[in-house]
């Protein structure tokens, strides 16, 4: 791993909690294994996986500020649940405090929550190793996902929005409209496969 990693794994273990920080690593590491199966730049991988929640400690009502502070927009469903912001947050963190340059991280960064329609081989590793890390706590249908992950990056994606979206809406959740996008846009897709 290079210097620059290992400075920002120091740097985040001070700013984040052990859980978040472990769950971190975590994704990390699950993003550099998906990597080296689907051939993408685990380097990028590494960062991205690191980076993707580097401003989920941030309190809610801070969210909020600083997003407006920065000019980032928050949309009513964020305004309502905060949490939602720290991908873009983050995404904005990566590049401004950290000194990511790179956009595909950054892009790997501001869609792990939600996805979006056509994203990039990254952005799916990301956010399906965010899903699937060893370390998060059974999620539903978590054994079959985690294996599709290595078989099937598109169909692990979709399974995970399916899921996603049906236990937000049991919940009663406001569900991001983003997610909802993202989740009609790959069933497309993959009707169009079939």
């Amino acid at each position: 791993m290079d210097d620059k990693i290992l400075k920002l794994q120091h740097t985040l273990k001070k700013e984040l909690d052990e859980d978040r920080y472990q769950h971190t690593l975590g994704v990390m590491y699950t993003s550099a294994s998906m990597a080296m199966r689907y051939g993408a730049d685990v380097t990028q991988a590494l960062l991205a996986g690191l980076l993707h929640d580097c401003a989920k400690c941030i309190p809610g009502d801070k969210k909020i500020h600083l997003c407006e502070k920065y000019g980032l927009p928050v949309s009513d469903v964020e305004y309502e649940n905060p949490g939602l912001l720290h991908a873009r947050l983050g995404a904005y963190l990566a590049e401004k405090k950290y000194h990511i340059h790179d956009q595909e991280i950054i892009h790997a960064i501001s869609s792990h929550t939600t996805g979006r329609p056509g994203m990039s081989l990254l952005e799916k590793i990301v956010f399906i190793a965010d899903y699937i890390e060893p370390g998060r706590r059974e999620l539903p249908n978590m054994k079959e996902v985690r294996p599709l992950a290595f078989k099937d990056i598109d169909q692990c994606l979709y399974r995970i929005l399916e899921d996603s979206l049906v236990y937000l809406n049991s919940r009663n959740i406001s569900v991001d409209p983003m997610t909802q996008k993202t989740y009609d846009y790959y069933k497309n897709e993959l009707k169009k496969e079939a």
